[in-house]
């Protein structure tokens, strides 16, 4: 099962990543001024992440792709890192779906 481990960055604000099983971060969140912001972007990921639909299949600048998440005001609430394809890519959304519904809070503040 996936986890969400939340994290303050050096400028004070809140984030949080989603693991997949294996440890590797599948999902990052944006920075949060607040703990609560924080938590409820991780509800919102919970909440979102088993509709596909919510899921922007996006291709950077260097070509490489990623994807984000988006609530349902169309919000991103949380963005992946880049891959070397568009299946990988895809494998990673397929994982998000899967993870993040049912993941637990872990705390490293």
């Amino acid at each position: 099962m996936g986890k969400f481990k939340v994290t303050v960055r050096k400028n004070g604000e809140f984030q949080f990543n989603l693991l997949a099983t294996n440890g590797q971060v599948i999902l990052s969140s944006e920075g949060y001024t607040t703990k609560t912001a924080c938590m409820n972007g991780i509800e919102s990921v919970k909440k979102n992440a088993p509709e596909e639909k919510r899921f922007e299949k996006l291709v950077a600048k260097n070509g490489k792709p990623y994807f984000a998440l988006k609530a349902t005001n169309g919000q991103v609430i949380g963005q992946s890192q880049m891959y070397a394809s568009e299946k990988s890519r895809d494998a990673g959304i397929a994982s998000v779906m899967k993870n993040a519904p049912e993941a637990e809070i872990v705390e490293e503040i």
